[in-house]
């Protein structure tokens, strides 16, 4: 069975980027796809910031997407760019570490003049880490959530337009 490991980028543990990863989940599991799960408010701080590669705490994350077919990368969007604690946890990885790996990125934004981020400044990343296989990716701004009393319901389109995505991840880690 393929695994996809899910990667949170938020530095809050309720956030819409959460939110996304919770119905990729859904859909996942609907599919029949294992599924791990990561985010940066796992790993110690320190350990991040101060670009500790050899911290035993990287070893699993490490391991995760060794042994993942596909990667889901949700992440919000802080003064034009993917989250800090990200880009710390992405540059832990070895250089090759995303290779024949199937990359789908999802960022969340306040308003639409972020949307080229995911082109712009995340997909770069990946691609140096290297990732060949990027989905177009699904960039989603505030108005398309609704906050409820346990985090985030995501509004009909968003929910069709990441559909879609997810279909194109599928299709492809199941080849």
């Amino acid at each position: 069975m393929p695994r996809v490991l899910l990667i949170n980028g938020s530095p809050t543990a309720v956030s819409r980027s959460a939110a996304l990863l919770a119905h990729v989940k859904q859909i996942f599991r609907a599919a029949g796809i294992d599924i791990s799960e990561v985010s940066i408010l796992d790993f110690p701080a320190e350990d991040l910031i101060q670009a500790r590669y050899g911290s035993a705490a990287f070893a699993p994350f490490i391991e995760a997407v060794a042994a993942s077919a596909g990667i889901v990368v949700s992440t919000p969007v802080y003064k034009g760019s993917f989250s800090g604690g990200l880009k710390a946890l992405l540059d832990i990885l070895p250089q090759d570490a995303l290779l024949n790996k199937v990359i789908l990125p999802l960022a969340t934004a306040g308003t639409l003049s972020h949307l080229l981020t995911i082109d712009y400044a995340l997909k770069p990343v990946l691609s140096v880490l290297g990732a060949r296989d990027i989905g177009q990716g699904v960039f989603a701004v505030d108005g398309q959530f609704e906050k409820t009393d346990r985090g985030y319901d995501i509004t009909s389109e968003l929910v069709e337009r990441l559909d879609r995505n997810l279909d194109y991840l599928i299709s492809r880690i199941l080849r």
